[in-house]
């Protein structure tokens, strides 16, 4: 047994006219052309604005003299409701500045009385174009609502990292290191109270291990919780570039203000974590000789600048499949309504971090005080979380 086909949809046309035979003359030229159209006639502002009131139009027809009124005048009143509704200007007398006019305040198509055998295609041309505009509306939205779904779940997951990160520090700050002060005093002890010279040369032999062990879990510590941060942003950066300058070899200079109002929450980590992530690129990559690390506070953004003058990255750096630093230093930046950008050459690569933050006004910014950056003795590595020395 056949099916007959679903019927064609059924347009509800609103047509402004004051002719009831030009009105006629459409609908018979819409129907001729196989549309199954309803349509209402309106010749009043009045009338245009209540009948719109009412909705469910899927196209609007209007000349474009009226008595007391244009069709430019309707136009403004339907793209003000319905900035997709399909607007097909018909008058008996337009000229061209007139039909541009139109186009530029969004009509979707104009034609004269005089060649009504347009109007069926230029109809069925207005509903199409104004269905794919919601069509890429609708997408555009689904893809705002995704990306917005995706940056919600990059900042749980950088929040529940954070205080994985963070759980596991205070572990090995309580336990782990508790546990090798106290066996480093025992050695101590048992080195000083040593029977024989052999006995005291393998206790200091372990007591040396065991400083590096005390030394390798305290790195671990910084790197998985930046306890530092709890002084501020500023000392953060200054301990850092220190410690990557005497690790490294590479020559690092900081340029940050003196003090750092208070930042949102989650922006000094994430400033932190980035200038962590670039300088251990730099290190691994760059090949270079001076890095210079800028901290800018003004106009209700937080800048920070990597820049270092080493190789430079490449197309093909950038492009690598399984390379996600970057990525990682987008999505992080994101997390805080924040941004990179990246510019590299022949002579350095620049990395900046964006943040906009609610302060308006930020200290000159410049080198700093060299007695600012360790009131202690220069030649110590400073260790906020250091245990308890012998």
């Amino acid at each position: 047994m056949a099916f007959a086909p679903p019927p064609a949809h059924r347009l509800r046309a609103l047509h402004l006219e004051d002719s009831e035979l030009d009105h006629e003359l459409a609908v018979a030229h819409l129907l001729r052309a196989g549309l199954q159209v309803e349509c209402r006639r309106v010749e009043t502002r009045a009338g245009f604005e209540a009948a719109l009131v009412d909705g469910g139009w899927d196209l609007v027809l209007s000349d474009y003299n009226l008595p007391g009124f244009s069709g430019i005048e309707a136009l403004q009143i339907v793209r003000a409701r319905d900035a997709e509704l399909p607007f097909v200007l018909v008058s008996g007398e337009i000229g061209e500045d007139t039909a541009v006019d139109a186009m530029r305040h969004g009509a979707s198509d104009y034609l004269l009385k005089q060649n009504l055998a347009r109007l069926a295609p230029a109809v069925e041309h207005a509903i199409a174009a104004a269905e794919a505009r919601r069509a890429r509306a609708a997408s555009d939205r689904e893809l705002q609502a995704s990306r917005a779904q995706l940056r919600a779940l990059a900042r749980h997951l950088q929040a529940s990292i954070e205080t994985e990160r963070a759980a596991i520090a205070r572990e090995i700050h309580d336990d782990v290191g508790g546990s090798l002060t106290a066996l480093k005093f025992d050695l101590d002890w048992m080195r000083r109270h040593a029977a024989t010279p052999a006995l005291a040369q393998r206790a200091q032999a372990a007591l040396e291990l065991l400083t590096h062990a005390i030394d390798a879990s305290k790195r671990v510590m910084h790197n998985l919780r930046p306890s530092i941060l709890e002084e501020g942003l500023v000392p953060a950066l200054q301990w850092m570039a220190r410690n990557f300058e005497r690790r490294t070899g590479i020559e690092c200079v900081l340029r940050a203000p003196a003090d750092t109002p208070a930042l949102p929450p989650g922006v000094p980590l994430v400033a932190y974590r980035t200038a962590q992530e670039a300088l251990t690129n730099v290190s691994k990559h760059a090949q270079a000789s001076r890095v210079v690390v800028e901290l800018v506070l003004g106009a209700g953004v937080l800048s920070l600048e990597i820049a270092d003058d080493g190789r430079g990255m490449t197309r093909e750096d950038r492009a690598k499949a399984h390379s996600f630093g970057l990525r990682g230093l987008h999505e992080r930046a994101g997390t805080v309504g924040g941004w990179i950008d990246l510019a590299s050459g022949p002579r350095g690569t620049s990395l900046i971090l964006s943040v906009p933050v609610a302060d308006d006004e930020a200290p000159p910014c410049g080198d700093p005080d060299p007695a600012a950056l360790d009131t202690a003795d220069p030649d110590r590595e400073h260790d906020p979380s250091a245990w308890t020395p012998l």
